[in-house]
């Protein structure tokens, strides 16, 4: 099965579409439940993932992502795909797996230096705006997390995102400085640098981190892309998953 890797002290993938059972727009390892995807297809492919990692299934857990910061301290796992509406996961409980679903938002895996305590974030342009990565970090080291390291995986890069601005101005209004993210696109529009925008706040919170060259909008074969399945008009399509695992 087809995965990258961050160079994180704790064991991880950031996985590709490929590897699956699912066929159509959702071809082949969609792990997302929110399209119209066969429910089984789904469970079977996430259950590879999880055995790719040496982890059961049912301790491979997810949530209901909405774009906002709400983070949740794992303690116990839930029933699959029935995961809380929030963005990012922590634990430090042996033998858990944390995924998060993208198809152009940035999944941003996290360890500290010892490998024990883990999380991964949900980070779109909004998402990492209002702050997802930070409070992610925040519940971490409430676990006594330190040293920690971040990996952006995967997800739209700047010559693929061309964003109008209804979206620059709210950052750049928040922080000056974040105009170095945007370069200037056509008709009025510009080209935004998520992974470096994501990796720029998780350093002012003093976290280390690894971009990942992989561009979902550019790389058809290897991921899906929200971006692309909009330009073309298409009905649908699906989301890889990141995984990190205590």
């Amino acid at each position: 099965m087809d995965f990258l890797t961050g160079g994180l002290p704790a064991r991880h993938g950031f996985f590709t579409r490929n590897g699956g059972v699912s066929t159509g727009a959702y071809t082949s390892l969609n792990c997302s439940f929110s399209g119209a995807d066969e429910v089984a297809n789904i469970r079977e492919n996430r259950a590879r993932v999880a055995r790719t990692l040496d982890v059961a299934p049912d301790s491979l857990l997810g949530l209901k992502q909405v774009h906002g910061t709400e983070v949740i301290t794992v303690t116990t796992p839930w029933a699959i795909g029935a995961g809380p509406a929030a963005d990012a996961l922590v634990t430090n409980r042996p033998g858990l797996a944390l995924g998060v679903i993208t198809a152009d938002c940035a999944p941003v895996l996290f360890a500290d230096a010892t490998g024990r305590i883990i999380g991964a974030a949900h980070a779109g342009w909004r998402g990492a705006f209002l702050g997802v990565l930070e409070v992610t970090v925040e519940a971490m080291r409430a676990l006594g997390a330190e040293g920690i390291h971040a990996a952006i995986g995967p997800c739209i890069h700047q010559k693929s995102y061309e964003v109008s601005a209804d979206l620059r101005t709210p950052l750049i209004e928040d922080d000056a400085a974040a105009a170095r993210f945007f370069t200037p696109g056509r008709l009025e529009r510009w080209q935004f640098d998520l992974p470096g925008y994501c990796a720029a706040r998780l350093k002012a919170a003093g976290v280390a981190t690894d971009i990942l060259p992989n561009d979902t909008c550019a790389e058809e074969e290897n991921f899906f892309s929200y971006r692309r399945k909009t330009l073309r008009h298409e009905a649908a399509t699906g989301h890889q998953i990141s995984v990190i695992r205590t």
